[in-house]
């Protein structure tokens, strides 16, 4: 639907939800691969693939939360200045509103390993709508195509 077309429909009403703060990263590989996560068992959205990242605590910057997940999630070392800006994803789930800053980053120490995910994949930005993504995540792979 336009714009144009939906200002015709009657003005929408905010949901009543909490807004939840979370920040993701498209980890980028010399040969231009994104590293994406399947979520583990027992958490919401089980078997999806997503971008790494996790929840921003309060007062805390979403490059420093970044820094925090990265190194917790996938046991690699970055700093805030490795992070570029690409977008961000706004979406309304069923208990909770979603905001989350989407970076890419291409330098990092270490190797990534799965530490809290079943498993991880280097994925051509190509490829990344062959695996099931939580909605949110699904239109950050639009915004890669202007990084990589």
């Amino acid at each position: 639907m336009k714009c144009s077309e939906a200002l015709d429909l009657p003005k929408p009403v905010a949901p009543d939800l909490p807004v939840v703060l979370v920040t993701a990263v498209a980890l980028i590989d010399p040969d231009r691969r994104v590293l994406i996560a399947q979520r583990p068992e027992g958490k919401a959205m089980a078997g999806l693939w997503e971008f790494p990242g996790g929840k921003v605590k309060a007062n805390e910057p979403p490059e420093f939360a970044l820094m925090r997940e990265l190194e917790e999630e996938l046991g690699i070392e970055t700093r805030p200045g490795c992070f570029s800006p690409v977008t961000f994803a706004s979406h309304a789930y069923e208990t909770f509103h979603l905001l989350m800053p989407f970076y890419a980053c291409r330098f990092w120490r270490g190797v990534p390993r799965p530490l809290e995910h079943q498993a991880l994949k280097w994925v051509s930005v190509a490829r990344l709508s062959d695996y099931p993504m939580p909605p949110a995540d699904i239109p950050l792979i639009t915004a890669l195509h202007g990084v990589i």
